[in-house]
């Protein structure tokens, strides 16, 4: 009876503990009403010259980022803990060197579309990051309140209250987020229920934006086929570009408008069939805005990590209470 109340015990200070940082995160986290919307800054992508870097070996902006990124992610542990009931375990940190796709430890890649045009053909290359949407469904609706729009644009994950719980992934229009298991918050309060890892994508170098510096991926490419500044003044250039050359624009309206936009000579729904396309390799067609019709939800569901703490402290009191009135009257 006593081993039986001390197991009890356990069970409740593990769900006070989960229901706690869920809460913590729900609380802290949640983004400030001035930090929602468009974002003061914007970024172009101009693919009438990006070249892909095919005299490196591997694109200029794919080595910086991989530079000042390397050693951010923690050392996942040995053997990582199996979550319940996916079974389903990612991890990148023996495949840190792959370029070709995303992955926690790889932000941006460069595809390649082989495309006709006018009876031409044509190779487009498509530097491809996080989107850094203007009202990004992967902020709105994170369980743990982890994922916020800053005010300069940028979209971030903050990876100390991320449970790798892959929502974000889900409900981005291009499934950019990527997810490794091992590391994490999670593995401080049940490691094989209460999460998987964490999630990571490109945050626009938001300490670099702080210092009022560029992103490193802009700064490095060598034909300046990326730039970053004031939103309106992007969203001009980009549409004088794209008139200039007849060319298109993608970005403006997508997923209901986003903070990185690209100028193609080339149609994008001819871009997005000639691309190849799998997880971590994102495609270029058409994103109806997710949160159209769900901002209200949005808002209930960053409200409820609060009320699950609540209801779970309270919950495990009243188990707690009702085991011991049981060991009483069998005592």
């Amino acid at each position: 009876m006593e081993k039986e109340m001390r197991l009890n015990r356990r069970g409740f200070f593990k769900t006070a503990t989960a229901a706690a940082i869920v809460g913590t995160a729900g609380v802290l986290t949640v983004p400030r009403r001035g930090e929602a919307g468009e974002g003061k800054l914007a970024s172009l992508i101009d693919l009438t010259r990006c070249d892909g870097c095919v005299d490196r070996p591997i694109p200029a902006c794919i080595a910086t980022c991989k530079e000042i990124k390397t050693g951010r992610l923690p050392e996942p542990v040995e053997p990582i803990p199996v979550p319940f009931p996916t079974r389903k375990v990612e991890d990148w940190s023996k495949k840190r060197e792959v370029s070709t796709r995303l992955t926690p430890y790889n932000l941006i890649f460069v595809q390649k579309a082989n495309v006709e045009v006018g009876g031409q053909a044509k190779t487009v290359f498509v530097p491809r990051r996080c989107m850094h949407c203007d009202n990004p469904a992967c902020a709105t609706l994170c369980p743990f309140a982890a994922n916020h729009k800053h005010e300069n644009g940028a979209v971030v994950i903050d990876q100390d209250t991320c449970f790798g719980g892959a929502k974000c992934q889900t409900l981005c229009p291009w499934q950019i987020p990527q997810r490794q298991s091992g590391i994490g918050v999670y593995l401080k309060v049940m490691p094989t229920l209460m999460g998987n890892g964490v999630m990571v994508k490109c945050d626009l170098c938001s300490d670099l934006l702080k210092e009022g510096k560029n992103p490193a991926c802009i700064d490095a490419c060598p034909k300046k086929a990326m730039s970053i500044g004031p939103r309106k003044e992007i969203y001009g250039r980009a549409e004088e570009l794209a008139k200039s050359i007849n060319g298109y624009l993608y970005g403006k309206t997508e997923n209901g408008g986003t903070s990185t936009l690209y100028v193609s000579p080339v149609p994008f729904e001819h871009l997005d069939r000639a691309l190849r396309k799998g997880p971590g390799e994102p495609g270029l067609g058409a994103a109806k805005r997710v949160m159209a019709e769900t901002d209200g939800m949005g808002k209930a569901v960053l409200a409820a990590p609060l009320i699950g703490v609540a209801a779970g402290v309270t919950g495990a009191f009243a188990l707690l209470s009702k085991r011991k009135d049981r060991v009483k009257k069998e005592g």
